[in-house]
């Protein structure tokens, strides 16, 4: 991930967990276990960091959502309005810009965006104000992890041991 110099991006583990029904009904059975990982986000936007880039690595092969939670102004924020644009790409994978908050100290310092989910990569940009607005979200990670199965297991598979069926007498036999 990319970050703007004065911005700052927290993060901590939120959980891991490892869904079965759910994900199962979804299209994924079969595809081996799903790992679903939370991350908490967020960054800041300011006078001296105007803008802040939310990256990941492609070669991962996982899915990333960036849920955004809320934006906010903090007490150090002055009178004025305080414009935040998202640049990310539509479904057409065209980039568009899209602002999302106008926030203001006295009328509406900060914004619940109820987990607003974007792909990655997305650009936060300040467009005017001076901030401080401070933005907080999930990063989430979907992966199916690799199956356990080795050569020696899928060889199994295919030419499977033939057992031989053995009479009622001789099963007493060998007992």
């Amino acid at each position: 991930m990319a970050a703007a110099p004065a911005s700052s991006e927290l993060r901590a583990q939120e959980g891991r967990a490892r869904p079965g029904a759910a994900l199962a009904a979804s299209g994924l059975r079969g595809l081996g276990p799903v790992t679903m990982d939370s991350f908490f986000f967020g960054c800041e936007l300011s006078g001296q960091a105007r803008s802040y880039t939310f990256k990941v690595e492609e070669d991962d092969n996982a899915e990333h959502v960036l849920a955004l939670t809320m934006l906010c102004l903090t007490e150090d924020a002055k009178e004025e309005c305080n414009v935040v644009e998202v640049v990310a790409r539509n479904h057409d994978n065209e980039e568009i810009a899209v602002p999302v908050a106008n926030l203001k100290l006295s009328c509406q310092p900060m914004l619940s965006l109820d987990d607003f989910p974007l792909q990655p990569p997305v650009t936060f940009h300040l467009k005017s104000g001076s901030g401080p607005v401070l933005i907080t979200g999930r990063h989430q990670i979907v992966s199916l992890e690799d199956s356990d199965f080795s050569e020696e297991d899928e060889t199994e598979d295919r030419d499977p041991e033939l057992l031989s069926i053995l009479t009622a007498k001789e099963q007493q036999g060998r007992l």
